[in-house]
């Protein structure tokens, strides 16, 4: 704690996306030194961090040099280079989450496995080499429609999956390894985000309901408190709480569920950091999960994940037909609206469907901060000069 006070830890943080932007302004209020690296100069968080180091974190040798010019290391995404974050461990580096952890949630095959060894409730799944392993086992009888593939590796943000329903969706097969599971009926997407800190505390913010944009499998908007039964819910948390537990992770993991048409709870998949479906906690909850990620890998007490007030959190997307330099339609009407709270991320070009910034809605009542979050939705556009 007296490193944090005067200044001397460095914390690095690998990529520097608007995750590891809105961690740097978080840890700026403790006075942390941040280190980011990315590999693009003009990054979110590249103008607000104390040192940027240009590199990729895929290759071995800048996340190694990288890694060691700081005391704590963190990340904003899991498609890292693993070798040279183990390499560090070895060495001594204080890594979160710890390699090992992070090399079972890179591989989605190695993810389901886990769930089934703890016994929380996941879709039935087969693990496949390939397109056409899967296309011989249509074939054998052995798997059958609807179902979903993800490939093991790389997938982020919708990319990697492919939903088939029929034969006439066999085109949208990816090439590679993938695990194939059961198409849940799914009646609610929902995310529980969890801290956990080598003092033994855990912590769990408030269950949120999510909604997705169908073209781009990204979430559109997301609601805090969520619908959910008082049962369902508290369900929800239990989970996220005993995989945090189970892994044995330090930090933060957001747990990513489905509610099915019989309200029943089946784990998605997990992210060891902060998240999209957590940017709400920056104004609704007492902790922010950005604050709360910081106080989990410094072994800090875990602060109060207290709901100050309801909250909507609606993603600023690319609109479609939009490439280029990026201009925000409606901006100043959106700020007339009390209760509105509007983020941009400082990324210079607008493509369909990139995420652009976040607006957070709060207000009273859920029934309120939605009315006004609608108006939000349909005023504030991100399109191009």
């Amino acid at each position: 704690m007296e490193k944090l006070v005067t200044s001397e830890v460095k914390l690095g943080i690998i990529a520097g996306g608007q995750l590891g932007k809105m961690l740097v302004l978080a840890a700026s209020n403790w006075n942390v030194q941040t280190y980011v690296l990315d590999k693009d100069d003009h990054c979110p968080a590249s103008s607000s961090c104390t040192f940027f180091f240009k590199g990729d974190q895929l290759n071995y040798n800048d996340v190694y040099r990288f890694g060691q010019m700081v005391d704590v290391l963190t990340l904003e995404l899991e498609n890292v280079n693993i070798e040279a974050l183990k390499k560090l461990k070895l060495e001594g580096k204080r890594i979160y989450p710890d390699p090992d952890k992070l090399e079972i949630i890179q591989d989605k095959g190695l993810q389901k496995q886990f769930y089934e060894k703890i016994n929380v409730p996941s879709s039935s799944f087969k693990l496949f080499k390939g397109k056409e392993e899967i296309i011989n086992s249509i074939s054998s009888g052995k798997l059958n429609y609807p179902f979903v593939q993800k490939l093991r590796k790389g997938g982020y943000d919708g990319r990697g999956v492919s939903i088939i329903h029929s034969k006439e969706d066999l085109e949208i097969l990816l090439e590679g390894a993938s695990e194939v599971e059961e198409l849940i009926n799914i009646d609610k997407e929902i995310s529980a985000i969890v801290a956990r800190n080598e003092r033994g505390e855990v912590k769990c913010h408030p269950t949120v309901e999510m909604e997705f944009n169908p073209n781009a499998n990204l979430v559109e908007k997301l609601i805090c408190p969520s619908t959910l039964a008082k049962e369902t819910e508290e369900e929800a948390e239990k989970i996220a709480i005993k995989i945090i537990t189970d892994l044995d992770l330090y930090g933060l993991l957001a747990v990513e569920m489905f509610v099915d048409k019989n309200n029943k709870i089946w784990v998605n998949e997990i992210a060891p950091r902060t998240h999209n479906s957590g940017h709400h906690t920056i104004e609704s909850a007492i902790t922010s999960q950005f604050e709360q990620q910081l106080r989990a890998i410094f072994n800090l007490p875990l602060g109060s994940t207290h709901l100050k007030l309801p909250a909507v959190m609606i993603n600023l997307l690319g609109e479609p037909g939009y490439e280029g330099k990026v201009r925000y339609e409606g901006l100043t009407e959106c700020m007339a609206v009390e209760g509105v709270k509007i983020h941009l991320y400082g990324k210079k070009i607008t493509k369909p469907f990139r995420k652009m910034g976040h607006i957070t809605v709060l207000a009273p009542s859920i029934d309120e901060a939605k009315s006004k979050a609608d108006f939000v939705k349909q005023k504030m556009k991100v399109i191009s000069w």
